[in-house]
């Protein structure tokens, strides 16, 4: 007979610090992709631009800035992994959310209208949902048995899936689709980063049972999963640099989350079993936080000064001096995105010929 578990018995002592680290993680990482996004536009200006293949933003201290408020967001998000599950962990990232999608109106000028802030409200209803519903965090006793959990056939077929997308993408669809479809950079993101999280919340439980006496730094199953976490995270930042850089950081940010999100929990269910500790109500009630959560996210996604998803705003089509038949066909959308960007006036701008990082 299934025992019922109340919100409160779910969060336990450790499940509240995780929520703790969680949030923190996300105020961090939601401040990064705004400051990351600025430095990035610094040194584009004055040379090759990341979303063109150019590595100039490494010169920049603005996006080193954000990249170090970028790794302590992380590294509260990889101590929240050691302490809760990450069907918990994970969702909270809509935090971040909605803090870029708040600096993003303020600093970057990428509108936010009322659907905008009803988007952030549904993520923040959905977090909550998600946070009352948590499961008990599952009991290990050492990082042999994690890795027991990530051996087994379920998860390694996962494993091979994501690789199997990942390699495909990078090596034939980003060469052809990744400057103008955003799914292309954030798919390898998201499905790598899926990886990234059980790597991480593996390690961090080994460091969790180190630090409380049993040292799990003699397994190499430890140092196989820091070589993993280290692998997948150099992966996302290059792609993720790509993908703020060449399209609008309000488009990036929730379109990844939602990606990221998804696919980690679906890794989690299948490596931790998560679902397995949890009644079906409990299970049902945490899906529609999801879902709550998604649907907030697709509200930010389009109110937000972007082009992501559509080839020419109404703006374009019907208000500017400039038919949109006329634009298409003599400004390409990344130029024409980009002088948005940037602060320009794009009716002012007199037609020009095709920026020249789209001539290959």
């Amino acid at each position: 007979m299934a025992t019922k578990h109340s919100w409160r018995d779910g969060m336990s002592s450790d499940n509240i610090k995780g929520l703790v680290l969680a949030l923190s993680s996300s105020l961090f990482i939601g401040a990064s992709f705004i400051v990351k996004k600025k430095g990035l536009k610094r040194a584009g200006a004055s040379g090759v631009r990341a979303g063109s293949g150019g590595y100039s933003y490494l010169l920049e201290p603005l996006w080193w800035a954000g990249m170090i408020t970028m790794v302590v967001g992380e590294i509260a998000n990889f101590a929240a992994y050691a302490f809760a599950p990450a069907i918990l962990v994970t969702p909270l990232g809509a935090v971040s959310i909605i803090i870029s999608a708040v600096l993003a109106h303020i600093i970057l000028r990428e509108k936010l209208n009322a659907f905008g802030i009803l988007g952030c409200v549904l993520c923040v209803v959905g977090s909550t949902t998600i946070v009352l519903h948590a499961p008990q965090e599952r009991e290990i006793a050492s990082v042999i048995e994690v890795w027991d959990l990530a051996t087994e056939p379920g998860f390694l077929f996962y494993a091979a899936l994501v690789v199997t997308a990942s390699f495909v993408l990078i090596f034939h669809f980003i060469p052809q689709y990744g400057q103008t479809h955003i799914m292309i950079y954030i798919g390898v993101c998201s499905l790598i980063g899926s990886l990234s999280v059980m790597s991480v919340k593996a390690l961090g439980i080994a460091l969790k049972l180190t630090f409380s006496g049993m040292n799990q730094l003699i397994y190499p199953q430890t140092w196989a999963f820091t070589l993993v976490v280290i692998a997948c995270v150099l992966t996302q930042m290059n792609y993720l640099n790509k993908a703020l850089d060449t399209f609008n950081t309000a488009v990036v940010s929730p379109i990844y989350y939602v990606m990221f999100t998804s696919l980690t929990i679906l890794a989690s269910v299948i490596m931790f079993k998560d679902w397995d500790r949890q009644n079906p109500t409990q299970i049902i009630t945490q899906m529609c936080g999801f879902v709550t959560i998604l649907s907030g996210s697709f509200l930010l996604h389009n109110t937000k000064d972007g082009d992501g998803l559509f080839p020419l705003s109404e703006h374009w089509k019907q208000g500017s001096r400039i038919p949109g038949s006329t634009l298409a066909t003599s400004l390409p959308m990344r130029s024409f995105k980009r002088l948005e960007e940037d602060g320009f006036d794009p009716e002012a701008i007199p037609l020009k010929r095709p920026d020249s990082s789209r001539t290959t």
